[in-house]
């Protein structure tokens, strides 16, 4: 029965490919799939390049926050494969409020509920907040981007959240990963994992 609803459903509203909006079986087209490049490491899923980063820029800045459940769901797979029955939560890092309201939604918020899912586990989407409103960091020098981002965060108290995985989009230097986690720490999580959908490296 679900794969007959499976069927009418694509065939009354075809999936479409994330990365280049065609028509597609799975969350990628298969020409898209062939160039994706999978991440060596396990917290991130891709590097970032490619139909990925089409995606992210799509998702992120194009509106198209319908994306998050495709690309929530590749970042669930991993977290399985990775922390089942090792965290307690899942929280995102956020956006400021401001950016947040200009966007309209906030996007490793969206990313982050699939994961908990996958992992049974709550996602704490407020456990963690944004305190001060930043430039945005694809806009900064590598050496400005720790300064940038120091004390941009304040960490509620997370009960019954000893171990968490902090979920975010994209990962350049680490910086913001390194703000989050240090807030969560100071609000008293012991162990703090990180996934992002992709990472960059700066050339």
């Amino acid at each position: 029965m679900h794969d007959l609803i499976e069927s009418v459903i694509v065939i009354v509203a075809p999936r479409r490919c994330a990365g280049c909006d065609e028509p597609a079986r799975g969350i990628f087209c298969a020409a898209c799939d062939a160039l994706l490049e999978h991440a060596a490491t396990p917290t991130a899923m891709f590097h970032y390049g490619g139909p990925i980063a089409d995606a992210i820029h799509r998702y992120k800045y194009q509106g198209r926050s319908d994306l998050s459940g495709a690309l929530g769901s590749l970042m669930a797979r991993g977290a399985t494969r990775q922390w089942a029955g090792k965290v307690d939560a899942v929280v995102p890092v956020p956006l400021h409020w401001r950016r947040r309201r200009a966007r309209g939604y906030d996007q490793a918020a969206l990313l982050a509920k699939p994961v908990a899912r996958a992992l049974g586990v709550p996602a704490l989407i407020h456990g963690l907040r944004r305190v001060r409103h930043t430039p945005s960091q694809v806009e900064l020098p590598h050496h400005e981007r720790r300064r940038n981002v120091d004390g941009a965060f304040a960490s509620r108290k997370l009960r019954g959240a000893e171990r968490v995985l902090l979920v975010d989009d994209v990962r350049t230097t680490g910086a913001t990963l390194a703000a989050a986690s240090e807030a969560l720490r100071e609000g008293g999580v012991g162990t703090i994992h990180t996934l992002v959908l992709a990472t960059r490296v700066l050339t």
